[in-house]
């Protein structure tokens, strides 16, 4: 057997202190700024078909043309797929902290370049948004893989769960914040400049002035990222890169003893002898990987892809459920900034009442009761209430009914927040080597987007009416909204099956989850001989 590297050992039983909250905030500022710009994009669609589709004398207000729409609410996605395959893989090859920096930055830059997006023509705007939206969702999905796998190698053995799950119920306040940064957008523009409805003055309903409302509270996501900037630069590398990878038992020592202190030695020998072994040697591509970890990799990308097919389409489409439930009055009714208003009104009160308590759900339970159990809870609750929408959805839609199903409706994002939605971020950082750790977090997010475009593109337009006349402007009929939800519910389900793959983590130390301490023999090495002497 081969015992636990000393540094990585003190990590594992280290008391939670200030260091770890250190961490889960510049960690989870990324993440609260992700969310923000990824879904703050909903609340402003209907806006931007109004300033920029307006058609003379039509019925109702101008709305984006569906490729148009396609585009603008999915072109983030594509960028944060690609982020996420590259950063993950950079992360490994330069460490954590290098590329950590590089990603925030193109947040920034990106967040104030989508609201400054230009041109007098509306093709012109879309373009220039969409380019920028894409830069940003490239960011976006660096941090992902480089965010976990920093927490994941900071944590302690007993509360790394929690730690990684507080860095990702951070999304929960950046979709909070981007609906209460809109209301106060829009109730400011709302008073300030009066406007009849659509119905009654269709041009005066839209005020010019609205189109500073999209461009503010697009540029609003920037603020947090410049914030934590200075702070992620100053984060010293991991331990575990910086001894298994980068092989530097010196300086994984210092920085640690600095961060923890106290005085560990520096155990070249050690680590040489580790880095040399046969298991700690194969690359992604190899017959070892593919017995070791193969089946791993296949849980967390299906379980993370089937997730986010219905997470986003659910989320990105929200205003769309509310209309059809009445919960937001018909656009003719309103002007374009009370409609904003009404949106993120809605918005707001589901992150508060049901997404936000869920993360945080999740944070307080996951190193009781497990990775497994809370994913596999999570998605069958979710089923559940899918399956309780959808089969009696007409006796939804109707007026006396429609609270209860914004509660149903409420009740599976709270169930895809304490349970799969934060799982599937959790475990990837956990069960693989450190070498290769952000690559395969970024392979398992990236199966996720990839999911979550399918989800925003795919129900956009299943989700429309089966009836020709009901259809949006520009849209063929879909299989209606009803036929959608029981679609997810079937998507979920399917999840719940793929969990069985996914090993629990619970507990047990990254080199004991990897097999990283394994020797030739295949011995798993003791975690922590000080703390479980044999």
């Amino acid at each position: 057997m081969s015992a636990q590297l000393g540094v990585l050992n003190a990590l594992d039983v280290a008391k939670t202190q200030l260091y770890h909250f250190t961490a889960i905030v510049i960690a989870g500022m990324g993440f609260f700024t992700d969310a923000y710009d990824l879904f703050s994009i909903s609340l402003v669609t209907k806006l931007l078909g109004r300033i920029y589709y307006h058609i003379e004398g039509a019925e109702k207000p101008g709305s984006l043309p569906p490729r148009v729409a396609a585009a603008v609410n999915g072109v983030a996605l594509c960028g944060t797929l690609a982020g996420q395959l590259f950063f993950g893989w950079l992360g490994d090859k330069l460490g954590r902290k290098k590329v950590y920096g590089l990603t925030l930055i193109l947040m920034i830059v990106c967040s104030v370049a989508s609201g400054l997006s230009f041109g007098s023509s509306p093709k012109g705007v879309m373009a220039t948004l969409c380019f920028f939206r894409f830069w940003l969702g490239f960011g976006i999905g660096g941090d992902y893989p480089l965010s976990a796998t920093i927490m994941s190698e900071y944590a302690n053995k007993k509360t790394r769960g929690a730690f990684i799950a507080a860095v990702f119920a951070m999304q929960g306040f950046g979709i909070l914040t981007g609906g209460i940064v809109a209301l106060i957008v829009s109730a400011a523009f709302d008073h300030s400049f009066k406007a009849p409805p659509y119905s009654v003055d269709a041009k005066a309903s839209t005020v010019p002035e609205a189109d500073y409302i999209w461009r503010i509270i697009l540029m609003v996501g920037a603020l947090p990222a410049a914030l934590t900037f200075y702070w992620r630069m100053k984060m010293p590398e991991t331990a575990r890169y910086t001894a298994l990878v980068a092989k530097n038992a010196k300086q994984a020592a210092m920085d640690m003893s600095k961060v923890l202190n106290v005085d560990l030695e520096a155990e070249e020998e050690k680590v040489k002898k580790l880095t040399e072994e046969p298991s700690n040697s194969f690359g992604l591509f190899s017959k070892e990987f593919a017995k070791r970890h193969g089946l791993h990799l296949l849980g967390t990308t299906s379980t993370w892809f089937l997730l986010d097919i219905a997470f986003y389409s659910q989320n990105l489409f929200q205003k769309d459920i509310f209309t059809a439930i009445k919960w937001i009055p018909p656009a003719a009714t309103m002007n374009a900034v009370h409609e904003v208003y009404r949106i993120a009104r809605a918005q707001t009160l589901i992150a508060l009442c049901s997404t936000v308590p869920g993360y945080w759900f999740t944070v307080a339970f996951i190193d009781y009761m497990g990775r497994f159990v809370i994913q596999l809870m999570g998605f069958f609750f979710m089923t559940v209430f899918m399956f309780a929408l959808a089969i009696p959805y007409h006796h939804w839609t109707l007026e006396p009914n429609r609270i209860g199903f914004v509660v149903i409706y409420s009740l599976t994002f709270f169930f895809a927040n304490f349970g799969p939605n934060a799982t599937t971020f959790v475990v990837p950082a956990e069960i693989f080597p450190a070498r290769l750790r952000s690559t395969c977090h970024g392979i398992s997010a990236a199966a996720g987007k990839a999911g979550a475009i399918i989800g925003a593109f795919g129900f956009l337009y299943a989700a429309q009416s089966t009836d020709p006349k009901k259809t949006d402007a520009g849209y063929p009929t879909g299989i209606g909204i009803k036929n959608s939800l029981i679609a997810l519910g079937v998507v979920n389900l399917l999840g719940m099956l793929f969990t069985f793959l996914v090993p629990e983590s619970k507990g047990k130390s990254l080199e004991e989850l990897s097999g990283e301490n394994e020797e030739e023999n295949g011995e798993v090495a003791a975690s922590a001989r000080t703390v479980n002497p044999e």
